[in-house]
């Protein structure tokens, strides 16, 4: 019973940081060490549910990964195509490939991951200032976002592989410093975080297969679909925040869960 209490605690807070600018990797590890779920089962956990939070991605922007399918889906001039999706992918991809050791030795910790929320949060005010008076020279559109802005904002995206740093906020940060608004941003980030991130969440998912029992897998299932349901929600909410807002009370939130975790694990 306990399990399925961390299941459905985790699947919501997986749900609902998935895709804020606030780390969802650094939500799981404070709120697991909080409750005291850890261990193989725990990280195997995280990698379902988070599976489950990004499948909701497919399901709210299913006609933009149909087009893909077709051959008009990449063609440049013709608005978001598959081009601009790889330009997005490669950097992160390619620097995960060269670091996933040492990021999963070294910086999943409570205070890297404080660390992570205080240097993103910088980042996000760094962003909007720059971008305070221009916004109307941005693009509006995700349509309209051209293959280099689509490099530029992959190449902030490797950011986020530090716990705490936070894919949405490296990505939308790079998206407004590059000239793209925060929604053309946000859309561009969701469509793109999904093959880079399925691809990853297989990955680990394969390699520790082995180490479940029958149990587990009712624990699993329930993350999975809590996380799938409150992602859901939690992307539609912030996309039409985003219509209204900056990303700077993102960024005050950040400092102040750095300042709780930092107290709360090591004073």
């Amino acid at each position: 019973m306990n399990e399925m209490i961390n299941a459905v605690i985790l699947g919501i807070v997986e749900g609902l940081t998935e895709f804020l600018p606030v780390s969802s990797t650094g939500h799981m590890i404070i709120v697991g060490h909080m409750i005291g779920f850890q261990g193989d089962l725990a990280q195997i956990f995280d990698i379902v549910i988070q599976l489950g939070a990004i499948l909701s991605v497919l399901v709210l922007y299913r006609q933009r990964f149909a087009r893909f399918l077709t051959r008009e889906g990449w063609q440049v001039d013709k608005g978001l195509s598959g081009f601009h999706i790889m330009a997005g992918c490669v950097p992160t991809m390619l620097f995960a490939l060269l670091i996933h050791s040492f990021i999963k030795k070294y910086l999943f910790s409570p205070f890297t991951v404080a660390v992570g929320l205080v240097l993103g949060a910088l980042l996000m005010i760094f962003a909007e200032q720059k971008i305070r008076g221009h916004e109307d020279e941005l693009v509006q559109d995700v349509d309209h976002i051209s293959l280099k802005q689509a490099f530029g904002i992959g190449f902030y995206q490797f950011l986020s592989l530090w716990p705490g740093f936070s894919r949405s906020g490296s990505t939308i940060s790079g998206a407004l410093m590059v000239g793209v608004s925060r929604k053309a941003g946000a859309d561009f980030t969701f469509i793109m975080a999904l093959p880079i991130m399925v691809a990853a969440c297989l990955y680990e998912l394969l390699k520790n297969l082995g180490s479940l029992s029958g149990n587990d897998f009712a624990v699993l299932a329930v993350g999975f679909v809590v996380a799938f349901i409150v992602a859901y929600f939690s992307i539609l909410w912030f996309i039409g925040f985003l219509n209204r807002s900056t990303l700077k009370s993102f960024a005050i939130y950040r400092l102040l869960l750095a300042a709780f975790s930092l107290w709360y694990f090591y004073f």
